[in-house]
């Protein structure tokens, strides 16, 4: 994993709210070892020392650190601490994990696995759409009208290219591979950097993309589906990763 930059610990105002706050701390956990706040090599602070950092009782950072150590973050040895794992062991497919890698990973790496690993899927389901006939066809065909009545609203337009993809998924009945889908573009759509420039240009090349997607959806053409979705997908993240930050921000692809 490329290396992330290092800060120091932020200092959490959580006194007085007891056992609610245990997900507040272990997500800010998760953020100083993911920005590098605790150093690898050295134990991370006592339990005592969090319950004064957070202002929480001892049961709850307990508690929050075994959540650490099952999303792979922190090994916890009797006598000895709790000490940072290697990133090569963090369970990147959990939304606290993955959320905050997204977030602090300055170099995009992680947005660019994301986009690759959701391209992949999303290729293999459109094929099944193709495959699965007209039942599902319906839906996408008014997702993609609804993006053509919207395009002059980015947000709205954003919204109806969400449910193209959404609706593609489902005509291919992987329910496992929509969930992961879902699950790591939510976290890729959460941050600022993960969209780009909304342009009369970009807008049409997005329409002409999910065009070719529906097309060959429509026609059965599985080839055709999968190789359309592949290439719109990584190809309008490269646009986006490329392109100078604007105010108006496009849809996600």
């Amino acid at each position: 994993m490329d290396s992330l930059p290092t800060a120091g610990p932020t200092v959490s105002a959580l006194h007085g709210a007891g056992r609610r706050l245990g997900p507040a701390v272990v997500r800010q956990l998760v953020d100083d070892i993911v920005s590098q706040a605790y150093s690898s090599d050295t134990p991370m602070p006592t339990e005592a020392e969090l319950c004064t950092r957070f202002g929480v009782s001892r049961t709850v950072i307990r508690e929050s650190l075994k959540l650490l150590q099952d999303k792979g973050l922190v090994r916890i040895v009797q006598g000895k601490g709790t000490r940072i794992t290697p990133a090569e062991e963090w369970d990147l497919i959990d939304d606290v994990v993955l959320s905050s890698l997204v977030r602090h990973d300055s170099s995009l790496a992680i947005l660019d696995q994301l986009i690759r690993v959701r391209a992949a899927l999303e290729r293999e389901m459109a094929g099944a759409a193709a495959l699965a006939g007209l039942a599902g066809v319906s839906r996408i065909r008014e997702a993609y009208d609804e993006m053509l009545r919207t395009v002059a609203s980015p947000a709205e337009f954003a919204a109806a290219d969400v449910r193209f993809h959404d609706a593609v998924m489902q005509a291919s009945g992987n329910r496992l591979g929509h969930a992961i889908v879902t699950s790591i573009h939510d976290k890729a759509r959460a941050t600022g950097r993960y969209h780009g420039s909304a342009t009369q240009a970009a807008l049409d090349r997005t329409l002409d993309e999910h065009l070719a997607i529906l097309e060959a959806i429509e026609s059965g053409d599985t080839d055709a589906a999968q190789r359309a979705t592949y290439a719109h997908i990584v190809d309008a993240w490269r646009r986006r990763r490329q392109a100078p930050e604007e105010t108006t921000q496009s849809p996600a692809g």
